[in-house]
């Protein structure tokens, strides 16, 4: 007898279900945490361009043999490292030296995919796909979302401080161009979690659109870290559903309910301030 909780329950007894809710948690939540400095700092420039520019290192650890995940991390190490140093650097902006890396990074990427990969396989690279996650990835994510929350844990305060009053966290003693460094290479590590989920295209939007909207509805840092880590959680869930019963791969999915959610807290934000107006 069919029930109308077939389409929610079926799909547990599927292990790629199961493997990709797993995952879910292990993506969502880093992602989101970090993103919430992202989205203060207004690094959103920053996230997107690492998970551009880890597509070299995805590319030549396939055909090197190697896994995927220990390629993109060496790839996103470099530019994150090459952005640090580069905006150091007399006559040279910092959204400069991103554009430059960026483009360059992904266009190297482009020539070494070039004939190497089906359709299939190029569309999973760059978009994702929750359900082909298998097993022995789950330890290596749950490794990478440690070190990035553990990173967070022990510099949070430095990171808060710095994030809101850069000025006074100098005068004070805390050293704001080692905390960047810091921080983007926590970054480039939460883009190799998030490429399973979404993909090079759409990890920026992961690492983003979350923290957006939890900084629409908490003031506290704490909090958004962890209404963003829900509103992320709860869209790659919803996305690997969307994928699992339908063709539209898990990736966009998860982007859009990321976007529906950061609609949904830009209206409440905006009826709320409505009604204070009156």
């Amino acid at each position: 007898m069919s029930s109308w909780l077939d389409p929610l329950l079926g799909p547990l007894r599927d292990p790629a279900v199961q493997q990709g809710l797993v995952a879910a948690l292990l993506i969502g939540i880093p992602c989101a945490s970090i993103g919430v400095y992202v989205v203060l700092r207004r690094m959103a420039f920053i996230g997107d361009a690492l998970s551009h520019t880890v597509l070299p290192g995805l590319v030549m650890a396939s055909i090197l043999g190697w896994s995927l995940a220990v390629g993109a991390l060496a790839a996103g190490l470099v530019t994150a490292l090459g952005i640090g140093w580069l905006s150091r650097r007399r006559g040279l902006r910092e959204d400069t030296a991103i554009g430059v890396l960026f483009t360059a990074m992904f266009a190297l990427g482009v020539v070494l995919a070039a004939g190497r990969y089906d359709a299939e396989d190029l569309h999973h690279l760059l978009f994702g796909d929750l359900l082909r996650i298998g097993r022995q990835e789950l330890p290596v994510l749950a490794l990478v979302a440690a070190a990035v929350l553990g990173g967070l844990a022990l510099l949070h305060e430095e990171l808060e401080l710095a994030s809101f009053d850069p000025s006074y966290a100098e005068v004070i003693g805390v050293r704001t161009d080692r905390l960047r460094y810091a921080l983007l290479l926590l970054i480039a590590l939460t883009v190799v979690v998030g490429l399973r989920a979404v993909g090079v295209l759409l990890t920026g939007a992961l690492l983003v659109t979350p923290a957006a909207a939890a900084s629409l509805l908490a003031h506290r840092v704490h909090r958004m870290m962890a209404l963003a880590s829900l509103l992320a959680v709860g869209s790659a869930v919803a996305g690997l559903y969307v994928a699992f019963h339908t063709a539209v791969p898990s990736g966009a999915a998860i982007v859009l309910a990321s976007t529906a959610c950061f609609g949904a807290a830009w209206a409440w934000r905006s009826l709320r301030a409505a009604k204070g107006a009156r």
